[in-house]
């Protein structure tokens, strides 16, 4: 399989839901950088 990126704006309170469902999709790894204002 090769890499596969995906480039997402998630709200902090979803942040833990997600990183959960891309484990079990088998995705474990990932960046997250915290951006302020709009």
């Amino acid at each position: 399989m090769g890499v596969k990126m995906i480039e997402a704006v998630i709200r902090p309170e979803k942040l833990d839901e997600v990183k959960d469902a891309l484990d079990e999709a088998g995705y474990p790894g990932m960046t997250v950088i915290d951006v302020k204002g709009r």
